[in-house]
């Protein structure tokens, strides 16, 4: 089989009850445990912060989550602090049946950049290893499924799609946070990138 399925993501702290919690996040695990079996490989990523992670509002004085801060590598916004290493909230959901993956993808571990897609860290340019593995292996078609819609997803398909891939983000089986408007945005993106949303 020339496609895999790429899970972004569902860890619980993107749950209910997580400390970045996507609403009905966990409604989407048994639809994505089913499609695995439909797939040529399955790849789950999992965000790994270490504490002190920069885009944590903790990290930055007087600042709130969901407020935007300029880095280095450009506009970032600020998070809650969440899937710290070896935390329960980076855990990935218990019903979520990680056996079925062929590689398990840590993205976010450097602590002064972070790390939306699985192909690139946010500056867009240092890479997580992911294309390369994926072309080692012969896949040239994606699908896109886990949390969050308008955040690691849709950064993961564009990055994907600029790469070559046929891309498609299966919305059923994703979620979104939708901050100040990002759903549309990203959907938008998505969109005028060619991929085709399922």
């Amino acid at each position: 089989m020339t496609h895999a399925l790429v899970v972004i993501d569902m860890q619980n702290d993107f749950c209910p009850g997580g400390a970045l919690a996507v609403t009905d996040g966990d409604t989407i695990v048994a639809g994505i445990n089913a499609r695995m079996g439909q797939a040529g490989a399955v790849i789950l990523t999992q965000d790994w912060h270490p504490a002190a992670h920069s885009s944590f509002a903790s990290q930055h004085k007087g600042r709130v989550p969901m407020e935007s801060v300029s880095m280095p590598y450009g506009p970032q916004v600020l998070w809650p602090d969440h899937c710290v290493q070896g935390s329960k909230g980076a855990e990935f959901h218990p019903d979520l049946d990680t056996i079925r993956a062929d590689l398990i993808l840590r993205k976010g571990f450097r602590s002064d950049i972070d790390s939306y897609s699985a192909f690139f860290e946010n500056d867009q340019s240092t890479p997580t290893g992911l294309d390369g593995y994926l072309r080692t292996r012969g896949f040239t078609e994606l699908d896109f499924a886990g949390l969050a819609t308008d955040f690691c997803v849709a950064w993961s398909a564009l990055d994907a799609a600029r790469l070559g891939y046929r891309v498609r983000v299966l919305t059923s089986l994703c979620r979104g946070i939708d901050v100040n408007g990002s759903m549309a945005q990203a959907l938008d993106n998505l969109r005028a990138a060619g991929v085709e949303l399922v």
